[in-house]
């Protein structure tokens, strides 16, 4: 009876094993087949083929970045499968590469510009642009734009097209440029915070928000001169496309409702009026146009054509990420606030930065760098830090040339001061030189409350700085003298960069910022130039024999990446959440002017940022 247990116990326990054994095979072939079919999502792309005769359609969706953020691959799976709305981002360089390609490719007829999805794009940006049209409507080709409708970054893509078609509901917007702010004195009064700020520089204006409820007259001068130069050059390119006199386009933006109200109040039809476009036609009517131009796809579910994103997969970049055995020009983006440590996603991160020129300092086929530079300045500290390390690469012999893009300023050009060249866009904004402090207390705010701070230490300044007590008289004028030791530092730095006095410098200092165009006159700037004049100027001084550019690509870490991916969950659990959205745009503006400060705060509370960026200019 023993043995009969015994057999049927050991027959029970190898069951359990062998069900066991099938249970995690089979959870490992589930793992392994998701495993594949997620590598295929981002691997295998089909064959794609240009068909002859078609239309290239440029419709860019989202912000225009100099380079493709790291996260997004992981953003484009949870957008497709969990329907989160992600931020799209469409790198200006491939949109440069697919128009100037399309002008010789025989297999493409026209160019169709459908710009709606465009979201935060510089001036510099669209200028690139419409030079790739223009080459493009040199071949002889045609270029046709058509949308619901243009807001004025979208207006200036489609003006640089041949005809121009408006939904008959729809309109064009423009109303010029401005800078417009939060300001927050009587707020920070109401909640008894005190605000430490150090500061130098009469126009240095990132801490009005703090002091003023408004604009202070020296702002207004400094911004109205720059933002009237880049109104001035927008308003003469769409003149120049469309054949309208200056004077005309600012006198339908005063004057808008005089010219709405000839129109009966039809906006669409204002627009044709006036010369803002060509034609009125619904989606059916303009796929119906184009149709006749190229002909009906082989679904007949259109004119026949290939999407920019479909056209790239079968170009050659202009420049590529994969390292080469010949001598090349590395190129590195840095886009966003300058940040300490390694930065997020959208910042530029000393640490990264420097790994960055590091990993193209010591690599032998890199003979050149070009630092392509879109940012606001940030971080004092993490500015130095990233101009020691170019400066030690350019003593090693490789040249450094700096490409502005829409913005580098302050923080930004504290660190491209010491760069053999530096180019930038006429509508490029720069300078900002000038440097303050910050430091929040609130002390008042908890007392207020019922909440005090007490202790005792062994110094008059044991425990210091901390936001629940007074800042001691001692740590504040500290504070204020290394402000003041900071932007002398600057005015050095900038001084022995670009071969000018002090004394020059302090006349264009101050904070004040300048447009590409001006600062070329006082000598901020030697010359104008796109990412592509600068890696012919990086061959050139590296004497290199043609210009080939590589990127250098940013260190990426698991836990880096596991930021990320963290980063977009919390927006998947907030999507759809629109209570309150007056609210969300006053805190996405106030994210938006100190992300700098609120992400990663400077090891000794000093900056070197101007508030202005693409995002709080309204262009």
């Amino acid at each position: 009876m023993k043995k009969i247990f015994t057999v049927i116990a050991i027959s029970f326990t190898w069951a359990w094993k062998i069900l066991s054994t099938g249970a995690k095979v089979a959870t490992n072939l589930v793992f392994l087949l998701a495993l594949l079919f997620f590598a295929g999502l981002f691997f295998f792309h089909p064959e794609t083929k240009v068909p002859n005769g078609a239309a290239l359609v440029l419709a860019p969706e989202g912000d225009i970045v100099e380079q493709r953020s790291a996260i997004d691959p992981m953003a484009r799976v949870i957008n497709k499968f969990a329907g989160v709305p992600v931020h799209e981002e469409t790198p200006l360089q491939d949109i440069l590469d697919a128009i100037n390609t399309a002008a010789d490719d025989d297999r493409i007829k026209l160019l169709v510009l459908s710009p709606a999805k465009l979201k935060n794009v510089g001036l510099n940006q669209l200028r690139d642009i419409g030079q790739a049209i223009e080459h493009f409507k040199d071949s002889g080709k045609i270029v046709i734009a058509g949308d619901d409708g243009f807001n004025q970054p979208q207006y200036y893509l489609a003006a640089y097209a041949d005809e121009i078609y408006l939904n008959p509901m729809g309109s064009v917007d423009l109303h010029g440029f401005g800078v417009f702010r939060l300001y927050f004195k009587e707020l920070l009064n109401k909640l008894n915070v005190k605000l430490h700020v150090f500061r130098v520089g009469t126009f240095k204006s990132a801490t009005e928000p703090f002091l003023r409820d408004n604009m202070s007259p020296a702002a207004k001068e400094a911004n109205r001169q720059w933002l009237t130069q880049l109104w001035t050059i927008y308003c003469r390119d769409i003149g120049k496309q469309r054949g309208l006199p200056v004077e005309l386009i600012n006198n339908v933006i005063n004057n808008l409702d005089l010219f709405i109200q000839k129109a009966h109040g039809d906006g669409a039809a204002m627009a044709l009026n006036v010369g803002l476009v060509d034609g009125l036609k619904t989606h059916r009517q303009f796929d119906d146009y184009l149709s006749s131009l190229v002909g009906r796809d082989n679904s007949d579910s259109g004119f026949k054509k290939i999407s920019l994103y479909d056209y790239l997969d079968t170009i050659t970049r202009t420049y590529t990420e994969h390292s080469t055995d010949t001598p090349a020009v590395g190129i590195i983006v840095a886009q966003g606030n300058i940040v300490n440590d390694e930065g997020a996603v959208g910042q530029i991160g000393a640490d990264t930065l420097i790994q960055q020129i590091r990993k193209a300092r010591n690599n032998r086929n890199i003979k050149a760098i070009v630092l392509r530079i879109d940012s606001g300045g940030g971080s004092a500290f993490a500015s130095e830090r990233i101009r020691q390390e170019l400066l030690y690469t350019r003593e090693a012999g490789k040249p450094i040339i700096v490409s502005m893009g829409s913005m580098a300023a302050s923080g930004a050009y504290w660190l491209s001061a010491d760069a053999n060249l530096i180019l930038a866009s006429p509508v490029t904004l720069t300078g900002s030189i000038g440097i303050f402090g910050l430091v929040p207390t609130f002390e008042q705010s908890l007392a207020r409350a019922g909440v005090f701070s007490d202790g005792i230490g062994t110094t008059s300044l044991a425990g210091g700085i901390s936001v629940t007590r007074a800042l001691p008289p001692a740590l504040s004028r500290s504070l204020q003298l290394g402000v003041e030791h900071g932007y002398r530092q600057f005015i050095s730095i900038v001084a022995k960069g670009r071969k000018l006095t002090p004394s020059k410098v302090e006349e264009i200092a101050e904070g004040r910022v300048w447009d590409g165009k001006t600062a070329i006159a006082i000598g901020l700037v030697d010359g104008i130039g796109s990412l592509k004049d600068a890696v012919k100027q990086a061959a050139k001084l590296a004497g290199l024999q043609r210009p080939v550019g590589i990127y250098i690509d940013q260190p990426s870490t698991f836990f880096s990446s596991l930021q990320q991916f963290g980063s977009i969950a919390i927006q998947a659990v907030f999507h759809g959440s629109s209570s309150f959205a007056p609210l969300s745009i006053v805190t996405g503006q106030v994210r938006q002017q100190f992300d700098f400060i609120l992400k990663q705060p400077d090891p000794g509370n000093i900056y070197a940022h101007s508030l202005l960026t693409s995002s709080t200019i309204d262009f």
